[in-house]
């Protein structure tokens, strides 16, 4: 009997628990971990044909072992995806999906509104292999259109945006680069297939960092990409020649992670929500970013696109940096760190950290003020958080 041969009926919850696991002779209720380095084979016959992928199995765990391939199985139906590659990391991630599509001439069009390592990635290492990008407004669709040239094969955007909860027309933008033969990669570690699933709107890849929700609780790091596998092949092939892969022991935690995935996901928005809307009324906030407010300018398309708004929310307060730095040296409760995805909120100053390598026009153009703080908000009781930044806040007003 095959316990997966309902799968295609299965709602996001069941998938999150139950697809991707093949037992093994043992009949384990729940997945195994396999820490090894190699397999053996019953004969040199048998190695040659799975060394030359003649016969499905093991080779070695830099790009074949049972533990990661559970967990990029279920990814791969959680995002509605063919196939799905675990990496080292999102940013390994991003340079795999990087090397396996792109060549010297190629551009890239991008959103203003990235992860700063990754505009790094973009600017100081990919340009080294001729490889341009150029960046556009997020939500700015006629930018975008008028950025590609017949050298563009990537668009890549992060929707909703870090930190600024800005959100792009997945479909619309998908429609803009078929049209011009580019493939749209969207990277979407911020709402996860629980509330948004980018490849059923028209994107070609997904891009997830699963060191944030896909695990939950700030325990490893690592990364995937799922898509078709005309695509995945290829960057299969970066991360079996290049090495970049993921441990089994952190796959296996993010296959454990997933299982709560939409428990958590519903519980961070609920929290969330409550914390954009409490700032939004209290006198030391100049300005609340989070789509889920009524007054966002992406708010209809988000609440269209989206299962939920997310976690994480900007806002920007009195005295600038000074000001920001107060508030966030004030909390006592909340984490002051730069990650984010996790059960315990956290909090950070963007312009001095998780940005901070950006030039001063590169903040500008992405909207990163001295002022702005970013709250990862996560699964403590909501008078908790508040409580904690009123103490800074309330010397601000």
């Amino acid at each position: 009997m095959d316990p997966q041969r309902d799968i295609d009926e299965w709602a996001l919850e069941t998938l999150a628990i139950r697809a991707g696991h093949h037992r093994t002779g043992e009949q384990e209720h729940g997945e195994p971990i396999f820490p090894t380095s190699s397999f053996v084979y019953g004969s040199a016959a048998e190695a040659a044909r799975k060394f030359n992928g003649d016969e499905p199995g093991n080779v070695y765990s830099r790009f074949t072992n049972p533990t990661v391939q559970t967990f990029e199985r279920r990814l791969a139906v959680m995002e509605r995806g063919e196939r799905c590659v675990a990496t080292s990391s999102g940013m390994a991630a991003i340079l795999a999906t990087a090397l396996a599509l792109l060549q010297a001439g190629d551009e890239i069009v991008a959103s203003r509104s990235l992860f700063g390592s990754t505009v790094s990635l973009f600017d100081k290492y990919l340009a080294k292999l001729g490889i341009v990008t150029r960046y556009v407004e997020l939500a700015d669709l006629a930018a975008w259109e008028a950025a590609i040239t017949p050298s563009t094969k990537l668009l890549f955007a992060e929707t909703p945006s870090n930190p600024l909860s800005e959100v792009v027309d997945i479909e619309a933008l998908a429609e803009i680069g078929h049209r011009h033969g580019a493939w749209l990669a969207i990277d979407n570690c911020f709402l996860t297939p629980a509330l948004q699933r980018p490849l059923e709107l028209g994107a070609d890849l997904v891009i997830h960092s699963a060191t944030k929700y896909l695990d939950g609780q700030g325990r490893a790091v690592g990364g995937a990409v799922v898509g078709p596998n005309a695509l995945l092949e290829e960057v299969f092939g970066v991360v079996r020649t290049c090495g970049p892969c993921l441990s089994p022991f952190n796959a296996w935690i993010f296959t454990k992670g997933l299982e709560t995935l939409g428990l958590r996901m519903r519980a961070h928005c609920e929290n969330a929500q409550a914390l954009a809307e409490w700032l939004t009324d209290h006198p030391a906030v100049t300005r609340v970013h989070y789509s889920g407010l009524p007054d966002h300018p992406q708010h209809a398309l988000a609440k269209r696109q989206q299962g939920g708004f997310g976690a994480v929310l900007g806002f920007e307060v009195k005295g600038e940096r000074q000001g920001a730095w107060s508030v966030i040296d004030a909390t006592r409760l909340l984490s002051i760190t730069g990650n984010l995805g996790d059960v315990k909120s956290t909090i950070t100053h963007p312009a001095t950290t998780t940005h901070g390598r950006l030039s001063a026009d590169q903040k500008i153009a992405a909207g990163i003020s001295e002022g702005l703080i970013r709250i990862a908000v996560g699964l403590e009781a909501i008078a908790d958080i508040r409580a904690d930044l009123a103490r800074g806040l309330d010397t601000l007003a």
